[in-house]
């Protein structure tokens, strides 16, 4: 069995995590495919990515006080038992309706591997020693959008769009057996009311009467709300309107990619010594001025894929320093609730996201503004709410 603070573990970990942005990320070279073979409009497409963040949301409110009770390796390992069965009917889809279906209940079993994955790091770790466990699980993590859409690229030039499905199949498998051989149970003091929707909502009033929480939400709400403002336009604007070959967007969109991967690590040597705030401020002032920077590209009439890849690199390289520290400082006060916290800011942050996602899709058309107006957005409300809660979470205090 693993042990707490070694490279394994932590690996494992992230791994966990990156099933989300595999599901995501992978199959996005495919999406004009799956458009033409499936005789669906962009828009229902875009249907594919906003169901799996709503799907992804439900879960994880489910999960989190489920785990709190019962354990965090069963459910795990049920988790990842239904990801591994939803992605099948993702690759036997014969209509896009039932591939959105199909999209929804492999986001409900995704969704229980980044929460339990949070969980267990707060079961193990608390304040800067959970961000920066976060921002080392975030670093590794940020291999998956990188090599993601490369490989998504590579299947869907030599096999077409269902390959992606097959390729997350194996990894579903390849999880659930490696959770049941080697992860231990980190969950030291259960809950002790038996899960009901009364002792559920209870868990989440609690959690939710914190302003701190509150502010450390809003942060990660945001920032990741900006992240897929750009997944759901990407492919439509880079292929479509820049011209991109799938394997190039594969390429293009690991390029940008790469600046989650530098924020996770500028974020993992400073957050010691910096602490959380100030780690989260600094990627604040990069996710604003990343998302400026589209706008000024854009209204700038660039026609080159590089004139959006570079700002959204920066925009990303902010979400890498703000996302982990912001998850780190909600779940800190409540130890004998990490489910429940990871759990709400999940929700929470997959809903807004799947809501942004939707509206770039339904607003895309012939040029990148949607994408561009909705990432500043994002970007610049994430540093004024950094800039306002301060006091907040300065004064915050473990409650009773």
């Amino acid at each position: 069995m693993l042990r707490p603070d070694t490279f394994a573990l932590t690996a494992l970990l992230a791994a966990l995590t990156a099933i989300g942005p595999l599901s995501t990320d992978m199959y996005m070279p495919s999406l004009p495919d799956i458009a033409r073979t499936l005789t669906a409009s962009t828009a229902q497409v875009q249907l594919t990515l906003s169901t799996y963040l709503v799907g992804f949301a439900v879960g994880q409110i489910v999960y989190g006080p489920i785990s709190d009770r019962h354990g965090r390796k069963p459910v795990l390992l049920a988790a990842l038992g239904l990801f591994a069965a939803a992605t099948l009917f993702c690759a036997l889809s014969t209509s896009i309706d039932m591939l959105i279906g199909a999209r929804f209940l492999q986001a409900l079993g995704g969704s229980g591997c980044i929460m339990v994955a949070r969980a267990i790091v707060r079961d193990l770790y608390a304040g800067p020693r959970a961000g920066r466990e976060l921002s080392v699980m975030g670093s590794a993590m940020a291999l998956a959008p990188v090599i993601a859409p490369v490989v998504g690229g590579i299947l869907q030039t030599a096999f077409g769009w269902r390959s992606n499905f097959v390729a997350l199949l194996v990894v579903g498998i390849a999880g659930v057996a490696t959770i049941w051989l080697v992860l231990p149970e980190t969950l030291k003091q259960r809950a002790a009311e038996p899960v009901s929707p009364a002792s559920m909502l209870r868990s989440y009033r609690v959690v939710a009467g914190n302003p701190a929480y509150l502010s450390y939400m809003a942060l990660a709400t945001g920032s990741y709300a900006g992240l897929f403002a750009w997944i759901s336009g990407a492919s439509f604007v880079l292929q479509n309107l820049y011209g991109l070959t799938p394997m190039s967007f594969g390429i293009a969109f690991a390029l940008s990619a790469i600046g989650y991967l530098i924020g996770t690590n500028l974020a993992a040597r400073l957050v010691m010594k910096l602490g959380l705030d100030r780690t989260i401020g600094f990627g604040c002032c990069a996710l604003a001025a990343g998302g400026i920077g589209m706008v000024a590209a854009v209204a700038l009439g660039f026609t080159s894929a590089t004139s959006l890849i570079l700002p959204v690199a920066v925009y990303l390289c902010g979400l890498g320093m703000v996302l982990p520290q912001s998850i780190a400082g909600a779940m800190t006060p409540f130890p004998e609730r990490a489910g429940a916290a990871s759990a709400l800011v999940g929700f929470v942050q997959q809903s807004v996201a799947a809501i942004c996602g939707a509206t770039v899709g339904a607003l895309l058309g012939h040029n990148a503004w949607p994408v561009a107006v909705a990432v500043a957005f994002m970007g610049v409300a994430t540093l004024l709410v950094w800039i306002a809660t301060r006091g907040i979470r300065a004064r915050a205090i473990k409650p009773s």
